[in-house]
């Protein structure tokens, strides 16, 4: 079964072909970054007409790249949430007209199920059951998953996910928007010693996040570091690699007590924030351990990617799961809502 793969929730397009017995045969991306760095933030709407120029592009490229052709798709599938709402309307429509057009069966996919599935394009995969970390831009959280559509949420960010207070911290040291690799360049030049930011919640019960006051420590640690207005390159290097050290270590100690809690031994970890090197070396460290392994996707599949949402896709019109007429974009939608994929555990 061979599915085209729209993602179009923020500030990526992304396409890709699946094929549920060849795998990945080909796929696309563009960012956006160029165009909202200047806001220091995703601007919805400018968000939403690029979405508009460069999906259909992307399409033909990534059919001509596969060498196929309209006849050969078997289904199409979308980001339908959680994300920006005029952005999710771009591709659901997109995709909905050319299943028309084509013939052949739609389905909008969950956003976060995407991520959590992307570590299956791998060779190297996880079984199921497993505790699933999903940190991104907008999105903290630990999961249990049994098998495809379901999911038990361990625990989440009560306020800024990880990805969204790196973007906040590197706009504190005057970095530029995303925050997140550019936190990390600068923290290699970092003095580890100098600065031990608090890691929030560690200290109580329970799997929640909460970076809110982790970033009101940086600004207060930035603003002590000032000197005439200005804060020097290497106080800057020794504060963002405080901040990282905090958030990485209060997801790596969540991550353990959420493996325990769950008497599992597999850890998948997802999303933008999962691409950091540091957090996915203390993870490997932290969780030998305790005999435990840790799965993600390559590099290019930790942010938004049409991969992802093809491979989920291609499970759930494969289950017979499509579109029905009252089907609509879900800005907010909560993963634990997803049906099951019978055969999927």
């Amino acid at each position: 079964m061979l599915i085209l793969g729209l993602e179009t929730s923020c500030d990526e397009t992304g396409v890709a072909l699946y094929d549920t017995d060849r795998g990945l045969l080909a796929h696309a991306l563009f960012s956006q970054i160029d165009i909202h760095v200047e806001y220091g933030g995703v601007v919805p709407e400018l968000a939403s007409r690029d979405h508009v120029r460069k999906t259909l592009p992307l399409i033909e490229e990534v059919m001509t790249e596969a060498g196929v052709s309209p006849a050969d798709i078997d289904g199409i599938a979308y980001t339908a949430g959680p994300g920006l709402v005029g952005a999710l309307m771009v591709g659901a429509t997109l995709a909905r007209s050319l299943a028309w057009g084509w013939g052949v069966p739609v389905l909008g996919v969950h956003h976060m199920e995407g991520h959590l599935l992307a570590p299956m394009l791998e060779e190297e995969h996880p079984e199921f059951p497993f505790v699933a970390l999903l940190v991104s831009g907008g999105h903290t959280q630990l999961v249990r998953v049994d098998g495809i559509g379901q999911y038990k949420l361990l625990g989440e960010s009560l306020d800024d996910a990880a990805g969204e207070a790196f973007d906040k911290a590197a706009k504190m040291l005057g970095l530029p928007y995303p925050g997140g690799p550019h936190i990390a360049r600068l923290a290699e030049k970092g003095n580890p010693e100098r600065f031990h930011f608090p890691r929030p919640m560690v200290n109580r019960p329970g799997l929640d996040f909460s970076f809110s006051g982790l970033k009101t420590y940086t600004l207060n640690t930035v603003e002590d570091c000032r000197v005439d207005g200005e804060v020097s390159q290497q106080d800057k290097a020794d504060i963002a690699r405080a901040f990282e050290d905090a958030v990485v270590g209060t997801l790596v100690i969540k991550c353990r007590r959420a493996l325990q809690q769950e008497g599992l031994k597999t850890l998948v970890m997802a999303g933008g924030v999962s691409a950091n090197s540091n957090l996915r070396a203390e993870l490997k460290m932290a969780l030998a351990k305790e005999q435990a392994q840790v799965f993600y996707p390559a590099p290019v599949f930790c942010t938004d990617n049409g991969a992802m949402i093809a491979y989920a896709g291609a499970q759930r019109l494969k289950a017979g799961q499509v579109d029905t007429e009252d089907t609509r974009v879900r800005p907010r939608w909560p993963m634990e809502e997803l049906p099951p994929v019978a055969g999927a555990a």
